[in-house]
């Protein structure tokens, strides 16, 4: 039996990337189209995409998976198996950079499992009045824990440093649109050569294709995923008391709130909202807390 990984499953169809002894993809083989073996249906099997998996190569030049490896990590939307990093691509200029929706991205992925690295594109757009801000915002995330690397296409700067965290895993691509992801991809992939269009289409986020997830091979082991699911964030398969343990920087203070189950925001007691009030929480954070917190009641209420 072979080694593989499926990067898109379509149509019934599971496309398996061949990989070596060393669990690397295989330059210079192309994807399998491959069946799944009739019992994983019985099972109650379903093979996704970033599964590791044992296929046999069949006499049509097609293939068969036949095992489904362990996965490491399981995405439930978008569907896919064994994303250990998750890179969120905002820009600095050119939309503005949006600090509450990048605080709820990392909400997801935090819940998630996942591990994120915030990635600013547009470096070379910021002038100098606008400086000292981002620095702010820079070392804010950073202080909490997140690998933050800013980027510029026009002067080539960061990418080498993004790439080297990718190498060997799988990661998922979320963020803000229209901040430079395409820029971004074939920065880090010369000779992929795609532009905006060509790639929603090829990962599912064009207007009016099949949303899927597909992943493409970096030269260096990796793989890399558009995510259409991310894009939804509606909080509805995040329960309301799981949202304080999203923050990062919450769960120093949360064991020690006087009352079990603590909203930390107007209970007597509250270990987080005193941190707030000390400045060891960022006020920013604290706020799009409560604002995601609302709309998380909210959402409850109407469905």
């Amino acid at each position: 039996m072979l080694d593989g990984v499926i990067i898109k499953a379509l149509s019934g169809y599971y496309y398996v990337k061949p990989l070596g002894e060393d669990g690397a993809p295989i330059d210079s083989e192309s994807s399998v189209q491959c069946r799944g073996r009739g019992v994983f249906k019985n099972r109650g099997i379903s093979p996704l995409v970033g599964d590791r998996v044992k296929y046999v190569l069949t006499e049509n030049g097609e293939g068969t998976v036949t095992e489904v490896l362990q996965r490491e990590t399981e995405l439930i939307r978008p569907p896919m198996a064994n994303a250990r990093l998750a890179v969120l691509v905002f820009s600095l200029k050119e939309p503005e950079m949006n600090v509450q929706l990048l605080d709820k991205f990392l909400v997801h992925i935090e819940q998630a499992g996942l591990t994120a690295i915030i990635c600013l594109t547009k470096s070379d757009l910021v002038d100098e009045k606008s400086e000292q801000k981002y620095k702010e915002i820079i070392e804010l995330y950073k202080k909490i824990g997140y690998e933050v690397i800013r980027t510029s296409s026009k002067e080539g700067l960061g990418f080498n440093e993004l790439k080297e965290h990718l190498a060997g895993e799988i990661s998922v691509f979320s963020g803000q649109s229209g901040v430079g992801k395409s820029s971004l991809l074939n920065a880090m992939m010369p000779g992929l050569a795609l532009e905006t269009n060509e790639i929603s289409m090829k990962l599912g986020r064009g207007k009016h294709t099949t949303r899927h997830v597909e992943l493409i091979p970096l030269d260096n082991g990796g793989f890399v995923a558009d995510t259409p699911g991310f894009s939804q964030l509606d909080f509805l398969e995040i329960g309301v008391e799981e949202l304080g343990d999203c923050f990062r920087e919450f769960r120093e203070y949360s064991g020690g709130c006087k009352f079990r189950g603590c909203t930390h925001t107007h209970e007597p007691g509250c270990e987080v909202i005193r941190a707030k009030i000390d400045g060891l929480i960022a006020e920013s954070r604290y706020q799009h807390y409560v604002q995601f917190l609302e709309e998380m009641k909210d959402k409850k209420r109407r469905y």
